[in-house]
């Protein structure tokens, strides 16, 4: 009997089923298996009301291209006005929206550029790397010190040391391969200028990692001058690191008169050391970021353009730069090992 009551509920199930189907309901239908008096729930498809938002194309009114200040917790009035004066110049030689932002630290920065909240910055070498391995940036324009965008580092010994010259200074090269150049430096005690130096500790440091060269604790002595009066000495560090041609310091000239035959140069890195930049937004179209670099580099022919960089970024002359150029210097800068976060202010 139990039985029969069963098929009975099936038959009616199957039944209600193949009159939904051949009437053609489309509602979505809810049934009780054990309540023999249920009936179907219809719940009406409600139609779309609007289409969905999108987000506005960027360097609009409803989306502007955001522009960061030098990061600082308080910016002055004047790098405020220079901000202004670039993002006006940006909009009406580009027709993009553009406004200007205030980061507190140049960490915030990258974070911001990471999440989208910036898009246009000037950055730190190190800052650089940090963004540009986040893939948040591309490089636009790098910043020129006595006409260049790069410059070299060298590793320094004492004519009278332990110590063999792998470089020709009459030719300006290296003459022999890197890993039999540093090796002599394998348990030695290097001076390093400061914990934040490219060029007198950081890159320095990378190579002799790269060439697998396994050194001692060195000594910092704040400041590259102090560099080459250590390796003169003979008697802080085995060897030392510093910018090309940091033996030519004037304040060093008084004391040591003989200072460029004492101290030799052991091995010199090529200039692959930038200064700072200015980047923009991997994400945004490419023709948009050629847009804003052409826009940038004539601003920088104009009196009040020249006036604006120096004040926002210090900046005195600008050249165009891709991506690759700093290749070799992130590549250092990675196997020095050092946290990048540490060296970003």
């Amino acid at each position: 009997m139990l039985e029969n009551k069963q098929t009975c509920k099936t038959k009616n199930i199957i039944l209600i089923l193949t009159l939904l189907f051949t009437l053609g309901c489309s509602f979505p239908v809810q049934i009780t298996l054990g309540a023999p008096t249920a009936t179907p729930t219809l719940a009406p498809t409600l139609a779309p009301t609007q289409a969905p938002l999108s987000t506005p194309e960027p360097g609009t009114e409803e989306n502007p291209l955001i522009l960061a200040l030098a990061p600082s917790p308080r910016p002055t009035e004047a790098v405020i006005a220079a901000g202004d004066t670039l993002a006006a110049y940006l909009e009406s030689r580009t027709g993009y929206r553009v406004v200007t932002v205030a980061p507190a630290s140049e960490e915030a920065l990258v974070v911001s550029l990471e999440k989208g909240n910036v898009n246009i910055a000037a950055l730190s070498p190190y800052a650089f790397v940090l963004a540009y391995q986040n893939q948040s940036v591309n490089a636009l324009l790098a910043r020129v010190r006595n006409g260049e965008m790069f410059y070299g580092a060298q590793i320094l010994i004492n004519r009278e040391g332990e110590f063999t010259s792998y470089f020709d200074e009459a030719r300006g090269e290296n003459i022999t391969d890197i890993v039999s150049a540093l090796k002599q430096f394998e348990d030695k005690k290097p001076c390093w200028s400061d914990e934040f130096s490219p060029s007198g500790y950081v890159v320095p440091l990378g190579l002799l990692n790269q060439a697998e060269v396994e050194t001692r604790g060195g000594a910092f002595l704040e400041g590259q001058p102090n560099v080459v009066r250590g390796v003169y000495a003979d008697d802080i560090c085995d060897f030392g690191a510093t910018f090309v041609d940091a033996r030519t310091s004037p304040t060093l000239e008084a004391d040591y008169p003989d200072v460029m035959d004492r101290v030799l140069v052991a091995w010199r890195i090529p200039a692959i050391i930038p200064y700072e930049n200015i980047s923009m937004s991997a994400n945004l179209p490419f023709e948009m970021r050629r847009s804003i670099q052409r826009a940038l580099i004539d601003f920088m022919t104009t009196p009040e353009g020249k006036a604006a960089m120096q004040t926002m970024y210090g900046f005195d002359e600008m050249l165009p730069v891709e991506d690759a150029a700093y290749a070799e210097f992130i590549s250092y800068v990675n196997a020095s090992g050092l946290d990048i976060l540490d060296l970003i202010e």
